[in-house]
C-alpha cells in the first residue's frame, strides 16, 4: 500500500497533536499539584496516564478500580474543567482502569523527582521495549521507575530497621566506597526493603552524575529472555555493566532459573571489578537462599548484610502516625492501637488498611472510629480471626495496665491491680466459652463468685466512665482476632 501526501501529513498531525496533549497534560498536573498540595499529589494523582481521544472526550487511565473510583469523585469535575481550560475542545474526561495492552501515553515527570507510571502496573515486561518514554537523568533506558513515595523522609526508622536504615543511607552517600558491596537487605515481605531500596536510588539520582538502574529479579530475568529471543543480549549486557550502580530486588525469584542466575553472577563480577556498587534484597539471607549456586551466594554474601526484622508495636504506631499526619485526616490514638495490634506482620498491609480507612473517611465526610474501622476492614480482620485464650488475656490485659502477669493471679487487692484483673475476668466471660469455675481457676484458684462479682463491677463502671468503658472496648477488639 503506498502512503500518499495527506496520509503523510495526517501522522504527521496527529503526533503534532499527541505532543500538544501532553504539554497540557504537564501543565494541569502542574496546576494539580498546587491546588491539592505534595502528599495528596502523590498519593492519588501520580498514577493517571493519558489515553485515546474521541470527539469532545479524553480517557485518563489509573491502574485500580478503586484507584480510579477515588480519582473521579474527588478530582473528576477538577479535571474536566482543567482540560476545557487547556483545550477547548474537550469538553469531558473519562476515567477508566487500564488494562493490558492500552495505548497510553506515559505519565510525564514533573520537576519534583521520579513519579510512580501507570505502566509498570498494566504493561508486561516484554512490552516496553519501544517505549518513548525518555530516561531521566543519567538512569538507564532498561530499569524500572523509581517510586516517589519512596524515600529515605518517608521511611520510618525503629530498632527492628534501623541498621538496614543506616547502611543504606550510607551506600546512598557514597556508593562502592564504604566497603558494603554489595549491600544485602533482606526481611519478610512489606517490611521495607524495596522502599529502602527505591530511597537509595532517589538520592543518588538527586545528586547527580550517577547512572542507577533498578528493577526486580523478576524484570531481570524477563528482559535476559527478550534479550536472547531478539539476539540482542550484547546490548542487554553493555547496558547493566554500563551503570555506576545496579538494585535488583526480591532476588529469590532466581531461584531454580539456572541460566539467568549464571547472567547475573558474570554482571555482578564485571560491575565489581569495574568498582560499581551493587545492592540487591531478598526475603532470606544470602546463606538461607537454598537453589541459588554456591558461587552467587558466596559473593553476595561478602559485602555487607543488612536484615530487617519484624516490627515491634512502637514501630508500627510510628508508622501509623507518620502516615495519618501525612493524609490530613484525624484518626484516633485508639484507632493507631488497635490497628496496630491486629496487623503485626506486614507494614505494606498496615499501611494499606489505614489508607482505605482514610479513603472511606473522605468518601463518605465521617470521622474515624473503631466501629467504623471494624466495618471498613472485616475482610483483613477476619483474615486475622483466632480463638482467644484467657492466658492471651491475662497478658494483654497486664501490658495495657502495665502491671506484672503474675498479678493476675497473685493475691494483691491494690485498686490499680485488682481493677485489670476485673477487666480480664470480664473479657474471658465474653470472649471464651470457659466457665465460670475455670475462669476463676485460671485466676489464682479464685472462686467463680469472684468472678461473677468482677464482671457486674466492670459493667457497672462502664456504664458511668466513657474512658474506661473504651478502654475495655479496644482490648476487647484486639483480642477478638
Amino acid at each position: 500500500m503506498t502512503i500518499g501526501v495527506d496520509d503523510d501529513e495526517s501522522a504527521f498531525s496527529h503526533v503534532d497533536e499527541a505532543k500538544a496533549l501532553e504539554k497540557s497534560w504537564v501543565r494541569i498536573c502542574s496546576r494539580l499539584k498546587g491546588e491539592v498540595g505534595d502528599v495528596e499529589y502523590h498519593a492519588w494523582l501520580t498514577k493517571i496516564a493519558l489515553g485515546p481521544v474521541d470527539g469532545d472526550e479524553i480517557t485518563l487511565l489509573l491502574p485500580t478500580r478503586f484507584l480510579r473510583d477515588w480519582v473521579r469523585s474527588q478530582y473528576g469535575d477538577r479535571l474536566s474543567e482543567l482540560w476545557n481550560q487547556e483545550v477547548a475542545s474537550i469538553r469531558r474526561v473519562e476515567l477508566q482502569v487500564a488494562r493490558p495492552g492500552d495505548p497510553v501515553a506515559p505519565v510525564l515527570q514533573l520537576d519534583e523527582g521520579p513519579a510512580v507510571s501507570a505502566q509498570q502496573n498494566i504493561v508486561p515486561p516484554e512490552s516496553d521495549e519501544s517505549s518513548s518514554r525518555p530516561a531521566p537523568e543519567a538512569r538507564s533506558d532498561i530499569a524500572a521507575i523509581l517510586d516517589g513515595r519512596f524515600t529515605f523522609d518517608t521511611f520510618v526508622v525503629g530498632k527492628p530497621n534501623e541498621f538496614a536504615y543506616a547502611c543504606a543511607r550510607r551506600v546512598a552517600e557514597k556508593p562502592s566506597s564504604v566497603g558494603f558491596n554489595p549491600l544485602f537487605l533482606y526481611g519478610g515481605v512489606g517490611l521495607g526493603k524495596t522502599h529502602l531500596m527505591h530511597s537509595i536510588g532517589a538520592e543518588l539520582l538527586q545528586r547527580g552524575n550517577v547512572s542507577v538502574a533498578y528493577m526486580s529479579a523478576e524484570k531481570f530475568m524477563y528482559r535476559f529472555i527478550a534479550a536472547i529471543r531478539s539476539q540482542s543480549t550484547m546490548e542487554f549486557k553493555e547496558q547493566l555493566r554500563s551503570v555506576d550502580v545496579l538494585m535488583i530486588d526480591d532476588l529469590q525469584f532466581l531461584i531454580g532459573k539456572d541460566n539467568t542466575q549464571e547472567e547475573f553472577f558474570h554482571t555482578f563480577n564485571a560491575l565489581v571489578d569495574a568498582g560499581r556498587q551493587i545492592i540487591v534484597s531478598a526475603d532470606k539471607s544470602p546463606s538461607d537462599l537454598s537453589g541459588l549456586e554456591d558461587r552467587l551466594r558466596t559473593r553476595l554474601g561478602c559485602g555487607m548484610v543488612a536484615d530487617i526484622h519484624a516490627t515491634t508495636f512502637e514501630l508500627r504506631i510510628s508508622i501509623l502516625e507518620s502516615k495519618a499526619a501525612a493524609s490530613g485526616v484525624i484518626v484516633p490514638t485508639k484507632v493507631l492501637e488497635f490497628l496496630a495490634h491486629k496487623i503485626t506482620s506486614n507494614v505494606r498491609e498496615l499501611e494499606g488498611a489505614l489508607n482505605r480507612l482514610i479513603a472511606h473517611a473522605n468518601l463518605f465526610g465521617r470521622p474515624v472510629t473503631l466501629e467504623a474501622t471494624q466495618d471498613v476492614l472485616h475482610d483483613i480482620l477476619k483474615a486475622h480471626d483466632r480463638r482467644v485464650t484467657i492466658e492471651e488475656i491475662q497478658k494483654k490485659v497486664a501490658e495495657h495496665w502495665n502491671i506484672r502477669l503474675t498479678d493476675m493471679s497473685s493475691a494483691r487487692r491494690a485498686r490499680v491491680v485488682a481493677r485489670p484483673r476485673q477487666v480480664a475476668m470480664y473479657l474471658a466471660k465474653q470472649l471464651t466459652s470457659r466457665s465460670l469455675p475455670e475462669i476463676g481457676r485460671k485466676f489464682g484458684n479464685r472462686d467463680h463468685t469472684t468472678v461473677m462479682h468482677a464482671v457486674s463491677r466492670v459493667e457497672e463502671i462502664m456504664a458511668c466512665d466513657a474512658a474506661f468503658a473504651e478502654d475495655v472496648e479496644l482490648l476487647r477488639r484486639m483480642l477478638e482476632s
